[in-house]
């Protein structure tokens, strides 16, 4: 093989390495979504690395590596099949509750992977809730997720505020497109549910929506712009993982 085969071999076990590395710390984190993904980028660059070489005894290496690998992805397939299908965590937000501002609230479903956002709330209407909308985006944008796509559906203001609705929702649609962030708005007169589910299977259902924060006293309140330090509304919060997401 020409020395640029071989550079070409090495970078890809270093690659495969690094990657399969990254994949057992997940794995040992219990962070089985993403942990799959690492072990599957890994393989596959270790099978592209196998067939580059024409060394036996590296053939022979390669093999029984992704041969430990593949195993252990298929453990945590089934586990996480098995996770999915039971998986149902309550939260209880009690009345003047501090603490659940949306980093708290969402962070822990929020991975890497995570890269395409449903929201369906009916209540995304008034000056308060469309601020209560941004900072969620704002969040989204911080990551540690890679969110590319926000799909919007809510319900047309039936008053003279839809003026402001449709002008804010365009200005956040504006402001996201910056930060390489496409946002799909829909409209439904019929919608009820209120729910936010994630693409790596995470689904947050909130009984009051996005909209479980109480007025502050005053522009210059405490817990005006920190929301883990704003009072709640009383709400529950249920969290579930399914396998699938459902599309608007």
């Amino acid at each position: 093989m020409s020395r640029a085969g071989n550079d070409g071999t090495a970078a890809l076990e270093r690659a495969g390495a690094e990657t399969l590395k990254r994949a057992v710390q997940l794995d040992v984190a219990s962070r089985f979504q993403e942990s799959l993904v690492c072990y599957q980028e890994g393989i596959d660059l270790l099978l592209q690395a196998m067939k580059a070489t024409t060394d036996e005894a590296k053939k022979h290496r390669y093999q029984q590596k992704i041969s430990e690998y593949l195993t252990r992805a298929e453990e945590i397939k089934e586990h996480i099949k098995k996770q999915d299908s039971k998986y149902h965590k309550q939260i209880r937000i009690e009345e003047n509750a501090t603490g659940f501002g949306y980093e708290k609230l969402f962070h822990e479903y929020l991975t890497e992977n995570v890269s395409e956002v449903w929201v369906e709330d009916p209540y995304i209407r008034q000056g308060h809730q469309l601020y209560n909308f941004l900072r969620f985006c704002e969040m989204l944008v911080k990551g540690p997720c890679k969110v590319k796509t926000i799909h919007l559906l809510t319900s047309y203001d039936e008053g003279s505020g839809r003026s402001q609705q449709m002008s804010a929702l365009e200005e956040i649609k504006q402001s996201l497109r910056n930060y390489g962030v496409t946002l799909n708005i829909n409209f439904s007169s019929s919608i009820h549910d209120r729910e936010i589910r994630f693409n790596n299977g995470w689904m947050i259902k909130i009984g009051r929506g996005l909209d479980y924060f109480k007025k502050p006293k005053g522009l210059f309140s405490i817990g005006y712009c920190d929301f883990d330090l704003r009072p709640c509304r009383e709400t529950t919060v249920d969290v579930i993982l399914t396998k699938h997401t459902k599309k608007m």
